[in-house]
């Protein structure tokens, strides 16, 4: 009988082992325990995440897409000023991410940062409302293109500027973490999960420019009507719905504990290098290592990769160190771990990759500022309807969306039989970022000619026509727009799964962040770009390249400079991916299964007894 009780009792082990697996990365579940793969995480989490990601961006783009419009329409500013504000807001909410990064990596975690700079996301969103209601809006409907609004005061300048960058610090600091955490609903270390992360990432970045759609298009219209407020009132309202859906989501999502502060760490190793400076490092350098041999899913280790030889010498075990006790405390500022130093060889190596993104983000950016007051200045009715330039900016979303689907199921696919590798992807991430770079060159070269023909179309075609207008119809806008989204689908997604697979596991946020400041340099580029430009451009009293009146001006010469400058750009990238060498992590195993299999040793050896 004890034999047939043990075989029962086998059975429902296995049963509740094969119901209660834990994730193989050592995520935890919302009270600190082991996650079952069934009851957490997985495309449920996930799905939650990206509806709230899609409602999120519409609430941004609400704000964002319209912003130059915004400014000089109802704030006064011209063409010029108006571009480089939207270009430094921009920039600023991106390199809030930073600030988000840190907080989610040390501290907090990649849910509680979500959270609360979601909250100061509506916050700043209701104080964006209320005072363009009150202040800014002013007489009532004005802002179109034919009722100008009246003189702002500085008082009700600062609180609009309060305003948005409130909203630039909510989105900065929510949107990194929010990528990262989607990705954490699925164990990169099970074959089937590791599938769904890799794709979470292209639907990532699907539901942004879904959410942006519905702002580029309805809203966007009814705030070219000078229906300001509403605009920002609906945005108000979906960044609401964004917070209390990710509310919801939460006895499901799976999470990584913080692993401390990044920076103390980076700075152990360069102090523990420095002191050991004049330390000869041996040939066979791996023996003398210093690494802790104990095993946490959680925590993956990292191998030793060669390169920056200098840094190995942070984990070198010296001749002093090797008589201590080695089990007792280790001082991190005299010796580190291989880990610890891998992790700093891996920032640097991802740093010239970074740095060559950064031209791509300012063609992208000119999709929010000098895409728009070009087809301001272009024939915007057709068949008595308005098209709002702003509008425009739908057809890199459709694009987005068409080759989305077009790379994950025909062109990556195909690529690989063509290959014939054995990986499930056909080009690698830093080939896609190359694409994504070529397909950058051909959209401002496409953005220059359509600049040419409004020109040609505005001088002889077009005499009576209103200041800075032509007759060339803004459709001849949508191979551009089209272009930028094809762009987008092979840089930023290969980005963010390249920054994420590569970076350690206390680096992740930073890694997503690391994408968007590339994105907040490249818009501080374009304002500083602009202001050259202009400042050499108007000299002996010309009107510059992007004056007040485009029709004055040069813009497809800018075009044209930043065609050549991404080609130049691509060139070095070419160099910088050839150099790059990936990061290699030791394998690890879950021990949630362990623990169960345990107390089931402990429950038989009760039975017999």
């Amino acid at each position: 009988m004890a034999f047939l009780n043990i075989a029962k009792m086998n059975q429902r082990d296995e049963e509740k082992a094969s119901r209660e697996e834990c994730t193989l990365d050592g995520t935890v579940d919302h009270y600190g325990r082991p996650a079952v793969r069934s009851a957490t995480g997985g495309w449920f989490a996930g799905i939650l995440l990206l509806v709230n990601q899609g409602l999120a961006t519409l609430a941004f783009f609400g704000v964002g897409v319209n912003l130059v419009l915004f400014l000089t329409r109802v704030m006064g500013q011209d063409n010029a000023d108006a571009a480089n504000n939207v270009s430094k807001w921009t920039g600023t909410v991106y390199l809030f991410s930073l600030l988000g990064a840190f907080l989610s990596d040390s501290y907090w975690g990649r849910y509680k940062t979500c959270a609360i700079f979601q909250l100061i996301y509506v916050v700043g969103l209701i104080s964006l409302s209320i005072f363009s209601f009150i202040f800014l809006v002013k007489p009532k409907g004005c802002g179109d293109e034919n009722t100008p609004c009246r003189s702002p005061s500085r008082t009700h300048i600062a609180v609009y500027y309060v305003s948005i960058y409130l909203v630039a610090l909510g989105n900065g600091g929510y949107q990194p973490n929010i990528a990262t955490f989607g990705s954490d609903q699925f164990d990169g270390d099970h074959a089937h999960e590791s599938v769904s992360k890799v794709a979470f990432f292209s639907y990532f970045y699907l539901a942004l420019n879904l959410g942006s759609l519905f702002s580029n298009t309805v809203l966007v219209y009814f705030e070219d009507k000078g229906m300001w407020t509403l605009g920002f009132w609906a945005s108000t309202a979906s960044a609401v719905l964004a917070l209390l859906l990710f509310l919801v989501g939460t006895p499901r999502y799976r999470h990584f504990t913080p692993k401390g502060n990044p920076l103390s760490r980076f700075s152990q190793v360069l102090v523990a290098s420095a002191r050991k400076w004049n330390v000869h490092l041996p040939e066979n350098a791996d023996h003398h290592l210093y690494e802790i041999q104990e095993h946490d899913s959680s925590n993956r280790k990292i191998l030793h990769t060669e390169g920056f030889k200098f840094l190995d010498k942070a984990a070198l075990i010296t001749t002093k160190e090797s008589v201590c006790d080695l089990e007792e405390r280790i001082n991190p500022w005299h010796l580190c771990t291989v880990t610890q130093v891998e992790e700093v060889k891996c920032i640097l190596r991802l740093l010239p990759i970074w740095l060559c993104t950064i031209l791509y983000s300012v063609v992208f950016t000119q999709m929010a500022s000098l895409f728009v007051e070009q087809g301001a200045a272009m024939r915007t009715n057709i068949a008595g309807f308005h098209i709002p330039a702003a509008s425009m900016s739908s057809f890199d979303i459709l694009s987005v969306a068409t080759f989305i689907f077009i790379y994950r199921r025909v062109l990556d696919p195909l690529v690989a039989r063509l290959k014939k590798t054995h990986r499930a992807q056909g080009f690698t991430e830093l080939q896609r970022m190359g694409v994504g770079l070529i397909i950058a060159i051909m959209a401002m070269v496409a953005a220059g000619i359509v600049e040419h023909l409004r020109l040609k179309h505005a001088s002889n075609e077009c005499p009576r026509c209103p200041n800075s207008s032509s007759s060339l119809s803004i459709f001849w806008q949508v191979p551009q727009y089209m272009l930028i989204g094809a762009s987008e689908v092979f840089m930023y997604v290969g980005q963010l799964e390249f920054f994420n697979g590569q970076a350690p596991e206390g680096l992740k946020s930073l890694a997503s962040a690391l994408c968007m400041t590339s994105i907040s340099l490249g818009n501080y580029v374009s304002s500083l770009l602009v202001s050259i430009v202009m400042r050499i451009s108007t000299t002996h009293r010309m009107p510059g390249w992007i004056p007040g009146n485009l029709n004055k001006g040069h813009l497809d010469r800018f075009y044209f400079l930043l065609a050549a400058l991404t080609t130049a750009d691509f060139a070095v990238y070419i160099l910088c991916a050839k150099w790059y060498k990936y990061i290699e992590f030791e394998e690890r195993n879950s021990s949630c299964l362990k623990n169960i299999g345990d107390s089931k040793q402990q429950e038989d050896h009760i039975d017999l007894h």
